[in-house]
């Protein structure tokens, strides 16, 4: 090989470990794993240090699994679970893995138990829907937020894990075009609703 090549590859391959140790250090000295950072609908956000932290297992007093603390399918699994009283059916998966590319909008995602809608969708989204985004070269496993509020033009979302200076609160501009609701995000693959 090459002798560029190689010093190429091992670029490459040095700058991902570094990202993967950088993924995983709480660089936020002001805030503590596992504090409280934000709240909706009386179900609390927490926060998880560096985005591939994780604490433990979360499981209901019932034996649920909600998921890794305090990774952002922990926190959708925990709402749904608190405050729709809803379990999913396949209590596993990382974020990327609740979206359904093989179902059309509209269908019932059974893995989930919810209604399955795409981006764009026929039904304008709603508080309380799970947004799924795709994955990314630096992030393999996707994120899932929660709609806490929806106006004309956009939505507000409220997450867990956006990394150590991320916000829990974001807003993305949504429009209708030829008949179907976008939400302005190349990554949203679609999202789930109750």
């Amino acid at each position: 090989m090459n002798r560029k090549i190689i010093i190429s590859i091992l670029i490459v391959i040095i700058s991902y470990a570094v990202v993967l140790i950088i993924k995983k250090v709480n660089w936020h000295s002001k805030l503590e794993v596992g504090e409280v950072v934000d709240a909706f609908n009386e179900v609390n956000v927490y926060y998880n240090g560096g985005v591939s932290n994780s604490e433990g297992r979360n499981l209901s007093v019932d034996g649920y699994n909600i998921g890794m603390k305090y990774q952002c399918v922990e926190f959708i699994k925990r709402y749904y679970y608190e405050h729709l009283n809803h379990k999913m059916p396949d209590t596993y998966g990382n974020a990327v893995d609740f979206y359904d590319k093989s179902l059309k909008d509209g269908n019932v995602n059974l893995k989930r138990g919810l209604v399955q809608f795409s981006n764009p969708s026929s039904m304008k989204p709603k508080e309380d829907d799970i947004l799924i985004f795709d994955k990314t070269f630096f992030n393999r496993y996707g994120h899932v937020v929660i709609v806490c509020k929806v106006q004309d033009s956009l939505i507000e979302i409220i997450q867990q894990n956006p990394g150590p200076f991320g916000s829990s609160r974001e807003i993305i501009k949504i429009r209708k075009q030829n008949n179907l609701w976008l939400i302005d995000n190349k990554r949203i693959l679609g999202r789930l609703s109750k």
